[in-house]
């Protein structure tokens, strides 16, 4: 193997998009396989990381400690949970959370292989949001931070947001268009993110007025999920990420005869995320780099999503055509990040039994590095991306 190797993620790795050329479209991966350790860093949309892997937006992004916490343990990025502006308007329920286990009779000793969640947005008040942001910028000030937005259908709401959150200098924008249960009585979440006039409407706006790179994130809860990234990209979004969760209902409990989770008696449809995902996004991530491949050639980024537990399930992303891969379960479920578990597993403490990880706090990374710098490995991903640019 040559002593150094660039992997090109994007046909264009230094063009701006012509709109707004503060919000930047290269792609490029650099890996050094002679250092004494890897250069993994990538670009992606003017924004350098020192790796590919980012904490996806979930409880692993719910305030400063945790994120920090990202920061000091060498994640590329971090995403934080989604705001907005009325963060009274969000009731987050206890138990919250269903696990699936591998064992038809759900064994209490047999793995868990999939999770579901009817956790909402972050319910804690916008400013305290923005000033946990200020403060990690300040402190980490090269380190990459995006954040995550869901407004109502009100183009002055979402101009509001924007303003506000570019304000606490965060890096890029990521647009949930794509939580299953993200009170879509209101027009948020997935009730945009299905239905695409109602997306190529609020995209407009949303672009309009960010002055940073902008990721839509895609609901699988679709037909044919190359549709809404097709719409967003086309309507100035510089990436596209997937897959959220999958809407589900985990089971019913056969002794309360009632559905899991149940809180009070009632229980909704919600998200189903961990290992038991990873084939349908693979799938999912597969249509969209197609797409993209196709359709799109200003550097627009894939990021992927979905039962991350190893570094080889990351490199399965990239293979397909990701340019990052995101996790944030599984770092509460796995030993991807056990300095991180304490403090953003107490919602499940509070409903189920949860052993904490005691692996390598640099599990992950580790493994994703290894398959990287592997021989037979490096020619893989070599065939896979001169197939890609070619």
């Amino acid at each position: 193997m040559e002593s150094m190797m660039t992997l090109r993620a994007s046909p264009s790795t230094a063009a701006p998009l012509h709109r707004l050329p503060s919000r930047r479209a290269a792609v490029s991966v650099r890996a050094s396989a002679g250092a004494s350790e890897p250069d993994l860093s990538v670009r992606v949309n003017g924004l350098k990381m020192p790796n590919p892997f980012v904490i996806g937006s979930g409880p692993p992004g719910t305030n400063y400690t945790v994120m920090k916490r990202a920061f000091d343990e060498g994640w590329g990025a971090v995403i934080a949970k989604t705001v907005s502006l009325d963060a009274e308007k969000v009731i987050n329920v206890t138990p919250r959370y269903a696990r699936l286990r591998a064992d038809p009779n759900g064994a209490t000793k047999s793995p868990i292989i999939g999770w579901q969640n009817i956790e909402l947005i972050s319910d804690r008040p916008l400013e305290t949001m923005l000033n946990e942001f200020k403060q990690l910028k300040k402190e980490y000030p090269d380190r990459i931070l995006i954040g995550s937005i869901m407004e109502e259908y009100n183009k002055a709401a979402w101009h509001e947001l924007i303003e506000r959150v570019e304000e606490s200098g965060v890096d890029a924008l990521e647009i949930n268009f794509s939580c299953p249960h993200g009170m879509p009585e209101r027009k948020m979440g997935a009730a945009v993110g299905q239905d695409c006039d109602l997306l190529e409407e609020v995209c407009g706006w949303i672009n309009e007025k960010a002055t940073v790179p902008v990721w839509a994130k895609m609901t699988p809860n679709i037909t044919d999920i190359t549709q809404p990234a097709r719409v967003s990209l086309k309507s100035g979004c510089e990436g596209v990420s997937a897959i959220n969760t999958i809407m589900s209902v985990m089971g019913i409990n056969l002794k309360t005869l009632r559905p899991e989770p149940c809180v009070e008696g009632y229980s909704t449809p919600g998200g189903y995320s961990a290992r038991a995902v990873h084939p349908i996004a693979l799938a999912k991530v597969m249509q969209i780099a197609r797409m993209m491949k196709e359709e799109f050639s200003d550097g627009q980024s894939l990021s992927a999503i979905g039962g991350v537990e190893t570094g080889n399930a990351a490199a399965e992303f990239i293979l397909l055509g990701a340019d990052t891969v995101q996790v944030s379960l599984n770092i509460i479920l796995t030993s991807l990040f056990p300095n991180l578990a304490p403090y953003v597993a107490l919602p499940f403490t509070m409903e189920y039994e949860i052993i904490m990880p005691v692996a390598s706090t640099q599990l992950m990374l580790n493994n994703v590095v290894q398959c990287f710098f592997h021989a037979s490995f490096c020619s893989c991903i070599s065939r896979s991306l001169k197939q890609r640019l070619d």
